[in-house]
């Protein structure tokens, strides 16, 4: 099969032709049909995950037709269409896992990083960490669902019931939570880089009630904040902007350092949170709310010899919504 392989980091992907991956016992075979492109591919092609294997096929927002599988498999059968996200391993036995939150095992191995994932023609999965795709969703529009919708999901949720949320940063995760918010009957106030008309205009669109810059402040004190964006000097903007009581959430695996503020900002009980990856419980908590909260991505798709293009596109903010490779696009 092809993919395009991250050999090293600072370096474009490479298109090349490796092995047809083979299932192990608890593993699918899967028949890529999308996968979407994620902040997080550019921070591993960046070199600033840890533990990431080289070389490695990024790509964890994956959507695919199960065409094999292994002998131990008995959750799916070939056809079915499924979805693959970013945590693909955990032990199971930790104190983590054995607790609900095995998000954070010290064992865990994700897709795209530690384990190959969705930049290619056919990948394998454990079976354990993969999901149903509803048919609401062509393969494209779920792509993004598997790991923008699930991170802004689980932020979304570490700000409690908070009313007036503000989303920093508005790309691919900010546009899927803030339509999730407003279906929620909550506000939703966009801040976007300075200039950034056309980002503005499409919070607007999928619900925000204000979208300005980064670096204004909201006409009314938000309940909580969520930052996407992965610029540290946003964490003191966003706690300016709370109220009293207020959660700050870091959405993000990876920021640029937070810069020194004065603890007023953080005082009168404002909490400041991050999130770290995801569990099977998000996922099936998020998947049954999109069945009865209608949220429609906004994709642009690129044929897989285009990765490089994509993280371009994504890292200079020339996106709306999401981008998507599609293996069979020529």
């Amino acid at each position: 099969m092809f993919a395009m392989l991250c050999r090293r980091f600072h370096a474009p992907l490479e298109w090349t032709e490796v092995p047809d991956p083979r299932p192990e016992p608890h593993q699918l075979l899967i028949r890529v049909l999308a996968c979407g492109v994620c902040r997080t591919d550019l921070h591993l092609v960046d070199g600033e995950l840890p533990n990431a294997k080289l070389p490695v096929i990024p790509g964890h927002e994956i959507v695919g037709t199960v065409i094999g599988k292994g002998a131990a498999v008995d959750r799916f059968q070939i056809g079915e269409r499924v979805g693959v996200p970013w945590l693909g391993w955990t032990c199971g036995s930790c104190a983590f896992c054995t607790s609900g939150r095995e998000n954070l095992c010290d064992s865990a191995r994700f897709t795209g990083c530690q384990i190959d994932g969705g930049y290619a023609e056919m990948t394998v999965a454990d079976e354990r960490y993969c999901f149903p795709i509803s048919g609401d969703y062509g393969d494209a529009a779920a792509a993004p669902l598997l790991c923008a919708g699930l991170i802004g999901f689980r932020t979304l949720r570490m700000a409690g019931e908070a009313r007036r949320i503000g989303i920093y940063g508005f790309g691919a995760a900010a546009h899927i939570v803030a339509q999730v918010a407003v279906g929620e009957g909550r506000e939703v106030y966009a801040f976007t880089r300075p200039g950034d008309v056309a980002a503005q205009a499409f919070a607007r669109e999928m619900g925000a009630v204000w979208a300005g810059s980064s670096t204004e402040l909201p006409p009314v004190t938000l309940d909580a904040a969520l930052i996407f964006a992965p610029a540290g000097p946003l964490v003191p903007s966003a706690l300016r902007a709370t109220a009293k009581g207020g959660t700050v959430v870091c959405g993000g695996i990876h920021m640029t350092d937070i810069p020194g503020f004065p603890y007023a900002l953080l005082w009168e009980e404002r909490a400041l949170r991050s999130v770290a990856n995801l569990t099977r419980s998000d996922a099936s908590s998020f998947f049954a709310l999109v069945s009865r909260v209608p949220v429609k991505t906004h994709t642009v798709e690129y044929p897989l010899t285009a990765a490089n293009d994509a993280l371009a596109a994504l890292r200079d903010g020339r996106l709306q919504g999401a981008a998507v490779l599609v293996p069979s696009a020529r």
